[in-house]
């Protein structure tokens, strides 16, 4: 019963993220879409490009806030047969299509401030003008702190790519109140130059977030502070004597499946293996909420003084090569003459296979009459 209520209390959170990261976007949606409103009008009637541009941004926001709720909306569809994994991934194309928003505002407003530097217009200010941009200007400072500390709460990017270009926004508000004290205070209207870096900014942000995303659509190395705790939780079981070979593969925010190496006595029958598999798998979901699609087993001799002194002899010759961070999988078979093991070498290493040749004809020459069985793994983990 206990793990039916965990299996419930999981929809339930995923319920309560999808809602949390809706309203959150319809709290953006309603506050740029008025911020774009007043800000046309005092735009327009000040003559200011600068507040006219940052009209237009207040209405890509709100657009930003409508992608991210529909990619939320796409992303919460149950797998299906043409995607057994889930919808999950859907969440970073909605981030990727604010990226590229963000990018397109910075490019356009570029484009406008260079226009008016060619072709320079005096603005009018007035005082209701500059307080109305002042609080905008303070109001998407909170908008912009509030969306991206939801974003990083529920694990959204979408939310996260929103709040970072509010933030942005703030600044190009904040511009226009610098150049308006400028220009009332010495007669230099400088709106346009200033439009222009404000907008090199917003570019250079674009291009990062774009970057990032894409970087997580190709598959970044896991969490190491994630892959450190499900390791970990594995090892802790009875019986387990190392957890290896962690991979971790990811279809959306919060949503991960995975396989990993598990070390035990060679005393263990089928049976038991089994029931520790299950279990472990079960305790790695609850507490991490990560499907172990595969438990692969490594027998480690644990009857034969010999053999084990060979474990020791064996693990002070791989690790005298450079670039080993670990050795696993040991076993021997007397009766074969057979002595298998895995070597993982670091990725920073310029030629790992090198370096794994080496490993092996080391331990050939020590073990002669022995053949070795010996595999090059690798470390996705980092940890």
């Amino acid at each position: 019963m206990r793990k039916l209520q965990d299996l419930k209390k999981q929809d339930e959170n995923a319920a309560e993220r999808e809602k949390q990261i809706v309203k959150t976007s319809v709290v953006g949606i309603i506050a740029n879409v008025v911020l774009a409103a007043i800000k046309a009008i005092v735009g327009l009637a000040s003559n200011s490009i600068a507040i006219i541009l940052d009209a237009v941004n207040n209405i890509s926001d709100a657009g930003s806030s409508l992608i991210t709720i529909v990619g939320t909306k796409l992303a919460a569809k149950d797998p299906d047969k043409e995607h057994p994994f889930g919808y999950g991934r859907v969440e970073y194309l909605s981030a990727m299509i604010i990226s590229v928003i963000v990018l397109y505002a910075g490019i356009t407003s570029l484009v406008e401030a260079i226009k008016k530097i060619m072709n320079p217009v005096i603005p009018t200010y007035t005082t209701p003008s500059l307080i109305i941009v002042a609080v905008a200007v303070v109001v998407k400072v909170v908008l912009g702190r509030y969306v991206k500390n939801v974003g990083l709460k529920v694990n959204s990017d979408s939310l996260v790519n929103s709040g970072q270009e509010a933030k942005l926004d703030s600044i190009v508000s904040a511009s226009t109140l610098v150049a308006a004290a400028i220009f009332i205070s010495f007669g230099l209207s400088l709106e346009a130059y200033l439009g222009a870096i404000i907008s090199i900014i917003i570019i250079k942000s674009g291009i990062d977030m774009i970057r990032n995303t894409i970087s997580q659509l190709l598959g970044e190395r896991n969490d190491p502070e994630l892959a450190r705790e499900v390791r970990k939780t594995v090892e802790d079981f009875p019986g387990v004597e190392g957890a290896y070979d962690l991979v971790l593969n990811n279809y959306g925010p919060d949503t991960w499946n995975g396989s990993i190496h598990i070390e035990v006595p060679d005393t263990y029958t089928a049976d038991k293996l089994d029931q520790m598999i299950r279990d472990i798998q079960l305790e790695v979901y609850f507490k991490h909420q990560i499907i172990l699609t595969a438990i692969g087993v490594y027998s480690i001799n644990t009857q034969d003084p010999y053999v084990i002194a060979m474990h020791k002899k064996l693990k002070e010759i791989v690790f005298s090569h450079k670039y080993v961070t670990q050795l696993h999988g040991f076993y021997v078979d007397k009766s074969e003459k057979t002595i298998r093991f895995d070597v993982v070498i670091s990725l920073d290493a310029d030629d790992r296979l090198k370096i794994f040749e080496g490993v092996v004809k080391d331990v050939e020459s020590k073990f002669s009459e022995y053949e070795i069985e010996a595999f090059p793994g690798v470390d996705f983990t980092g940890v």
